[in-house]
């Protein structure tokens, strides 16, 4: 019979092995988010005008599909990787706390904060971008269905 203290020794050995990945994984949304604000600044200051200029209403809007989920996921997913890389290394460090070990607690609380400051950059980054590209996008499909309407007789 698999008794609770098995099972919660089982669970502290899934999270901890969550750790590293889920840090590798919060880096790499992070570059992610540093890629995606330069596109955003070279989409705004030449690649709006091209797609408009282009005629291709579909390839726009399928364009723009695409990079507002892009950042809408790194909104979402953000913040949530920063909060699992909060709480992962608070077990451990709650731990040393009873065992009078603060230099361990010092190092796990360090990592939970600067997981969740990574998290919420991220997110925020995610945010901002989603909420500029929507009114960019909108903007330069209207003024395309705007120039088709009035090419049409």
């Amino acid at each position: 019979m698999i008794s609770s203290e098995m099972l919660a020794a089982g669970m502290r050995t899934l999270v901890a092995a969550l750790e590293w990945p889920v840090m590798a994984v919060l880096l790499g949304i992070t570059a992610l988010a540093v890629l995606e604000s330069g596109l955003a600044i070279g989409e705004r200051w030449l690649g709006l005008r091209r797609w408009r200029d282009s005629g291709r209403l579909d390839l726009v809007e399928q364009l723009a599909h695409r990079r507002i989920e892009r950042v809408d996921m790194l909104a979402k997913v953000g913040p949530m990787l920063g909060l699992m890389g909060t709480l992962i290394p608070l077990g451990p460090g709650l731990a040393a706390l009873g065992g009078g070990d603060l230099t361990q607690l010092a190092q796990a609380l360090i990592k939970a904060f600067d997981t969740t400051v990574l998290g919420l950059v991220v997110g925020a980054c995610g945010y901002v971008l989603g909420k500029w590209r929507r009114r960019w996008y909108g903007a330069c499909l209207d003024a395309m269905e705007q120039r088709q309407a009035e090419a049409t007789p």
